[in-house]
């Protein structure tokens, strides 16, 4: 018999997962939207940030469903 013991992996794991990594993509691109100066380069970070905003507004709401069905 294995040590180790398998974990069964959820959809509600991956959505965390998810999460976790779209934090950390909207850290970063906080970060370029604050050490930039090229007008262009501000538009940019603008959409992304708003484009991983939404991003992580939807992964919230999966996560509440998952969490209301049960």
């Amino acid at each position: 018999m294995s040590l180790i013991k398998k974990k069964k992996i959820t959809t509600r794991d991956i959505l965390l997962g998810e999460i976790n990594a779209t934090r950390e993509e909207l850290d970063a691109a906080y970060s370029l939207f604050e050490n930039v100066v090229d007008p262009d380069l501000i538009s940019s970070s603008i959409y992304r940030i708003n484009s991983i905003q939404d991003r992580y507004k939807y992964l919230m709401k999966q996560l509440k469903a998952g969490e209301l069905s049960k």
